[in-house]
């Protein structure tokens, strides 16, 4: 495991920094680190719009790919139009990242980004 943290609102700042310095470390270049961080924190900001305020981000790297999911344990309000329409985080992060899935439901969501560690 590269990352195991918990977020809420108020750490939203740091996680985006502990979240490239993970994608780093990982062996992507600084340009596919930027596109984590986005797409995590896209994530992760829906988490706090649109979920229950809080969630966790894991991220690991392995298979030749940095894995990043984000999680919820919220009520799956709204899943039914999923993604919400609201915003263009999820287009961004598909438009960044390698693989993209996504499920939600009354457990919560759980949304994975994959990227590519090309050496």
């Amino acid at each position: 495991m590269v990352l195991d943290e918990n977020f809420d609102a108020g750490t939203l700042y740091l996680l985006r920094g502990r979240v490239t310095a993970c994608a780093l470390s990982a062996g992507l270049s600084a340009d596919r680190a930027g596109d984590v961080t986005l797409a995590v924190s896209e994530l992760a900001a829906n988490t706090v719009r649109h979920g229950p305020g809080h969630g966790r981000v894991r991220m690991s790297a392995d298979d030749g790919a940095l894995r990043c999911l984000v999680s919820d344990n919220g009520t799956g309000a709204g899943t039914g139009n999923w993604p919400v329409q609201q915003g263009h985080g999820l287009w961004i992060v598909r438009a960044v990242a390698d693989q993209v899935t996504i499920s939600a439901g009354p457990g919560g969501s759980q949304v994975t980004a994959a990227f590519a560690i090309l050496r």
